[in-house]
């Protein structure tokens, strides 16, 4: 009598680093290694993938010590991937320096991960990876959302920004493409999404269409089993008040304005290229603001080379008279290849330092006074699950908002008769602001 037993599959440890356009492609890698199973023991791991953020001083540091711990803790026999923009951006120095590293791979390979892991290769495609309708993904950390790719690559010449010298020009997905992904995903159980790029308001562009969100946006709301989206990172120059009502106007996308806006002095937005004046970038902000049921998010660069006491004072008159629902400040950091890597008006790192913790406090309050904003509204939320906090709270998040970076509701209460079910929309009222966490009551289903 012959007996077969199921060999154990193999192990598989993935850590995605950066930004939610990093974890798309992540998603793209798991679905290639399929084979694999996922696990956190990565003593036990029979390989191991971390996916590099390459933007700044502090993600890059981020990526090396990552994989430099993960090598630390890993059995011999395994085999350690470094993909990513980091990897991509500097491939020979780090080929040279990280012997610690199996396989080295870019932006252009994600989808033939599973054949550099079986040939233990290293791969640099010239293109940059950009996914399709046709690449399966493993959609993780939800089972009702899921980010969409728009593009790849960037028009834009900011100062301080080096992301196009290893991602390209801007190279847009077809409408169709991203329609059909919808459409499964939908078909999945999947029915919030968040579309992504680097500049997402120069959506189709590249392809001669000036309104290429606008058109994206008429034809997710036609799909049934849509029930909320929104957009992340527009741009400044590329985002007209036309769009904004476009979106206002919506049934299905969610009037969430993500807009990086970096200054709001006209003498910085000049230094940094950002290709929009001070006074029309207010105009654009205002009308954002305006527009019923907002939630207006942002970034700041401050410290970036020639910004004088006047221009950081100005910025910080601007986000407290704004009153941003959310925003990040970040210290700006030397960028090889960057014009502003070239110039020599640079601000001490103390000052820098100095600007970015008032800035950041500034920002704690504007975020407080929008979570105050809240107490007393009935908003839809999704229940994702127990919360960290306690075992009778659940964590829930505003449908308004983005996943992961706008915080959490803990829900406290229920006026249902069953049981709270996760991954459902729900009608719930805010009742209290407690330190910087809201608590809400379940009502009903939406």
């Amino acid at each position: 009598m012959k007996f077969t037993t199921n060999k154990p599959k193999k192990q598989l440890h993935l850590v995605s680093l950066g930004c939610t356009k990093n974890l798309v492609d992540s998603e793209v890698m798991l679905s290639k290694l399929n084979e694999y199973e996922l696990t956190n023991d990565i003593d036990n791991a029979d390989v191991i993938i971390v996916n590099t953020c390459g933007f700044i001083d502090s993600a890059k540091e981020e990526s090396i010590n990552t994989v430099l711990n993960l090598h630390e803790q890993r059995k011999e026999e395994s085999v350690l991937v470094m993909a990513g923009c980091l990897s991509e951006r500097y491939k020979e120095e780090l080929q040279k320096e990280l012997v610690e590293v199996d396989i080295f791979t870019g932006v252009g390979d994600y989808d033939k991960i599973d054949a550099l892991v079986h040939e233990k290769r290293s791969s640099f495609t010239n293109e940059v990876f950009l996914q399709t309708e046709l690449n399966e993904r493993v959609i993780t950390g939800s089972n009702y959302h899921a980010y969409i790719k728009l593009s790849e690559g960037c028009n834009q010449t900011c100062s301080f920004c080096a992301i196009p010298s290893f991602k390209g020009k801007l190279f847009s997905r077809t409408l169709e493409s991203l329609v059909k992904e919808v459409k499964n995903l939908v078909a999945k159980g999947y029915f919030d999404f968040s579309f992504v790029s680097q500049d997402s308001s120069s959506y189709l562009r590249d392809h001669g269409v000036n309104n290429g969100l606008e058109q994206l946006i008429e034809q997710i709301e036609k799909i049934d089993g849509v029930k909320s989206a929104r957009i992340l990172y527009l741009y400044p120059s590329t985002t007209s008040l036309g769009l904004i009502d476009k979106i206002a106007a919506s049934n299905v996308f969610q009037n969430y304005f993500d807009m990086p806006l970096q200054h709001i002095s006209q003498n910085i937005l000049k230094i940094m290229k950002r290709g929009k004046g001070s006074e029309k970038l207010k105009e654009l902000m205002q009308h954002m603001r305006n527009t019923p049921n907002s939630f207006v998010r942002t970034t700041f660069i401050v410290g970036h080379p020639g910004e004088t006491q006047e221009d950081f004072d100005e910025l910080c008159e601007y986000v407290q008279s704004y009153g941003f629902d959310r925003a990040n400040v970040f210290a700006y950091s030397d960028e090889e290849g960057t014009t502003a890597y070239d110039r020599e008006d640079k601000v001490p790192q103390e000052i820098i330092d100095e600007r970015a913790e008032i800035l950041g406090e500034l920002i704690e309050q504007t975020t407080l006074a929008s979570l105050e904003n809240e107490v007393g509204k009935t908003v839809d939320v999704v229940v994702d699950g127990e919360s960290d906090e306690h075992e009778y709270l659940l964590s829930a998040r505003n449908l308004l908002w983005a996943p992961e970076i706008d915080g959490e509701i803990y829900i406290n209460d229920n006026e249902l008769k069953g049981e709270i079910k996760f991954g459902v929309i729900y009608k719930a009222k805010i009742s209290e602001l407690v330190g910087d966490k809201l608590l809400a009551t379940i009502l009903h289903e939406a």
